[in-house]
């Protein structure tokens, strides 16, 4: 066995062998560093539980195989588990008090407050020290995010359960690596990834450098979204002939989609662009937990729009978990049963989820499902300027064409017409003589010539009978009048007794020859002067106006008094 690099990088020789003294330190260094006089430094946590190491050749037996499963302090040993056990010297720094590991790494020999790392060198030194910790292992995920550089690199993630619920590592495959794999790399798919961990430099990400990738059987998601196909295949919800061709020309269209994200404002702008039309957005999450409730919220909200003539349902791009809300059944359900066309706009190309499947129209990407939904007005002018150039060109086709045929036809009637034109005049003038005979214009003058004489004979008629009328009226009338005359005498004389009673019993007649009507401070007549006092105000009516008076003296009944003149 070689050299074996330690904790910092730095290279160390194997420990030796040295009895139960070389078992007590194989069984320290799978826990933690040592230390000056065989202390242990460090411990971490999750070393017991991490991926299994390539097994070493067993240079002792000098052949390939691997050494006898011994205890370690991850437990006793399996076929794939096996630790490497490394050993460090522990090294003493004069300058610095107690004992130093790697002191050669920069910065790490020194005080901290005398000794101030680059970000290279740090990133360098956790880089070794991660290398050192942990080596070469084997994890196992969900491949999720994969890309397939142009340069033939492969760059994914590994999903898997944590501690917080969902934990992820990066992991790159170089090209050389991709080239001899027998696992082909697919998101969902779940796989053992043998490599040894490390941080890029450039941007101080944590990664995985994989070496080997084997299968360790279909994810959970990938085995779920399988399934939700079958079924939607067995409702016929992913049949081509249930698909609905998208509207020409829609009135108005629909977008669900978040509003703060980047789809939304791709789709305003390609509809401005191409042609504008009236856009109507229903808000709602496009990932995480609630997100696909909230999609079916707002697709049932807009598809009950009366002007809506379409839908867009997408997002922009990004992981399979980020686009996992547009797997849901009861969403893609939705989608089937929406009553007006809906485009499915989610992610990129690479990017398939079921609201694609059961979607009437599946678009790359929002921009395109905007250019899908409405037509391009250039391309629209150019088709019209093209059936206007055709038009134009068919009817110049067709005006020569019947030039032609009428230059013929005047070359053959100028050689016929000499022969046949005595008889077509002839038979001109026998059918203009029928037409005059038959002309309309005579017939309605005869008609109405029949009219005017029925109109004066009823006319006549009408004035004799209204003579004869007016005679007999006149002569009711002054019977009438006589008749009246001699039944009125003797009202109008009882009507002249009773008027002249009348007249004679109205007090106003009175009032008219000289007399008032004293009314008392209760509006009562006086009649007798011994009902007023001295002071009281009297009114006075008279034929014509009225007065307000003062008694001044009362006289009693028998005492004399000025006569009434």
């Amino acid at each position: 066995m070689g050299r074996t690099p330690g904790v910092l990088g730095r290279t160390h020789r194997p420990v030796r062998r040295i009895g139960r003294r070389r078992a007590r330190i194989a069984r320290i260094c799978t826990a933690g560093t040592i230390g000056n006089r065989g202390t242990v430094r460090r411990s971490p946590r999750w070393l017991p539980g991490r991926a299994p190491t390539a097994a070493r050749p067993d240079r002792r037996s000098g052949r390939g195989g691997t050494r006898p499963d011994r205890p370690s302090a991850c437990g006793p040993r399996t076929a794939d588990c096996r630790t490497s056990v490394r050993a460090v010297r522990p090294v003493h720094d004069p300058r610095t008090r107690g004992p130093q590991v790697g002191h050669k790494v920069a910065g790490f020999g020194r005080p901290v407050e005398q000794r101030v790392l680059s970000v290279g060198e740090f990133v360098a030194a956790c880089h070794r020290l991660l290398d050192g910790y942990i080596g070469d292992v084997w994890v196992e995920g969900e491949i999720s995010n994969l890309k397939i550089a142009a340069s033939g690199h492969a760059y994914f993630s590994l999903v898997g359960p944590g501690r917080q619920g969902t934990a992820a590592v990066d992991v790159v495959l170089w090209r050389s690596t991709v080239a001899r794999l027998g696992v082909p790399l697919a998101n969902g798919r779940q796989v053992r990834v043998f490599g040894r961990p490390g941080i890029y430099e450039k941007s101080g990400r944590f990664q995985l450098y994989g070496q080997r990738v084997r299968e360790a059987g279909v994810g959970d998601r990938l085995e779920a979204l399988a399934a939700l196909r079958r079924r939607l295949e067995k409702d016929g919800l992913l049949d081509a002939a249930r698909k609905r061709p998208l509207p020409r020309f829609p009135r108005c269209v629909g977008v669900v989609t978040s509003k703060r994200g980047a789809a939304l404002r791709d789709i305003v702008a390609v509809i401005g662009a191409r042609c504008p039309r009236p856009i109507l957005v229903a808000h709602a999450r496009v990932q995480g937990d609630d997100a696909a409730s909230e999609l079916r919220r707002a697709l049932a909200r807009i598809v009950r729009e009366p002007d809506v003539d379409v839908v867009i349902l997408g997002r922009g791009g990004g992981s399979m978990e980020d686009l996992w809300a547009f797997n849901d059944e009861a969403l893609a359900r939705a989608i089937a049963a929406s009553p007006v066309p809906v485009v499915s706009a989610v992610g990129h190309e690479v990017d398939v989820t079921a609201a694609d499947w059961v979607a009437d129209v599946r678009a790359a990407t929002p921009s395109q499902a905007a250019e899908l939904v409405v037509p391009d007005r250039r391309d629209l002018l150019e088709r019209i300027d093209g059936w206007a150039r055709r038009l134009a060109a068919v009817a110049m086709r067709l005006v020569s064409d019947r030039g032609i045929r009428l230059r013929e036809l005047e070359h053959r009637l100028a050689r016929h017409g000499h022969r046949l034109g005595h008889l077509e005049r002839r038979r001109l003038e026998d059918l203009a003589t029928r037409l005059e005979r038959l002309r309309p214009a005579r017939r309605v003058a005869a008609a109405r010539a029949a009219f005017d004489r029925i109109r004066g004979r009823l006319r006549e008629a009408a004035r004799h009978r209204l003579r004869e009328a007016d005679d007999r009226l006149r002569r009711d009338e002054a019977r009438l009048q006589r008749i009246a005359t001699r039944l009125s005498q003797p009202a109008r004389r009882r009507l002249a007794a009773a008027t002249a009673a009348l007249e004679a019993l109205d007090p106003h007649g009175v009032l008219a020859r000289g007399y008032a009507i004293v009314l008392g401070p209760d509006g009562r007549a006086i009649t007798d002067a011994a009902n007023l006092r001295s002071g009281d105000e009297l009114d006075l009516r008279f034929h014509r106006g009225r007065a307000t008076a003062e008694v001044v003296r009362t006289s009693p009944a028998g005492e004399p008094s000025d006569e009434v003149p």
